[in-house]
């Protein structure tokens, strides 16, 4: 059977800080999908919002209260950071498909004719993290990445607290403990993964990878089956 991976690539993956940077790492992320391509295994990838989704729905904001109208200002710029990466695939001949799904089941029945799918959100109240942790199931495949800009899963975020730990695997009890499970964010906010994600994970029977992806040697590390820098997170 063909192996079959899902990654969610946050939306700050996109937006590093220098130009050059980006260049470099759009470069890196072709050749791992053509390594991945040429192996005969198939990956689907879910492109978080990230600024523009923020920038879009505090702008939005200021004349819309509904939180579900907030969040389709969010989906539209995670479908528009897919655009982005799915072009670019297709500019060097990737097998990538052609449309961008809009539902997971979609996402799934492509990746049988394609070695890349590349999506973004799909409805109001899940996140992309959810939308992988969903495509991977329905995909059948075992595990989903989770690629953002922070390095594991901590108990307390590190960017506030000097002294957060950060863990190297744990299960889906520990992981709740910090996230919560089942409750949906709020338009914009941001969480290492979002609980909707992590229940549906855990009643899939996942594996989830949490890693930075802004350096794609961990995240080829990871999709290889190897020991990663990161966070692996597995059982009760």
């Amino acid at each position: 059977m063909t192996v079959r991976h899902v990654v969610a690539l946050g939306g700050s993956l996109l937006r590093p800080e220098e130009a050059e940077q980006r260049t470099s790492w759009f470069g890196q992320l072709r050749q791992l999908a053509v390594h991945l391509e040429g192996n005969d295994r198939r990956l689907g990838i879910v492109v978080g919002g990230g600024l523009p989704a923020r920038e879009g729905i505090e702008l939005a904001k200021t004349m819309i209260s509904d939180a579900a109208r907030l969040d389709e200002v969010g989906i539209a710029a995670t479908r528009l950071n897919a655009t982005i990466v799915q072009q670019i695939f297709l500019d060097i001949g990737c097998d990538v498909a052609p449309t961008i799904p809009s539902t997971t089941s979609e996402a799934s029945a492509l990746l049988d004719k394609h070695h890349l799918v590349v999506m973004g959100g799909t409805q109001p109240g899940h996140t992309t993290d959810a939308v992988a942790v969903a495509f991977a199931r329905d995909a059948g495949a075992s595990h989903c990445i989770i690629a953002t800009n922070v390095s594991h899963v901590f108990d307390k975020d590190p960017r506030n607290h000097d002294d957060a730990q950060s863990f190297s695997s744990m299960n889906y009890d520990q992981l709740s403990a910090i996230t919560g499970i089942g409750e949906p964010l709020s338009p914009g906010a941001s969480a290492v993964i979002d609980p909707i994600a992590v229940g549906w994970a855990k009643n899939a029977g996942l594996r989830l990878a949490v890693l930075d992806g802004r350096k794609i040697e961990i995240l080829e590390q990871a999709l290889d089956g190897k020991p990663f820098e990161g966070t692996l997170i597995q059982g009760a």
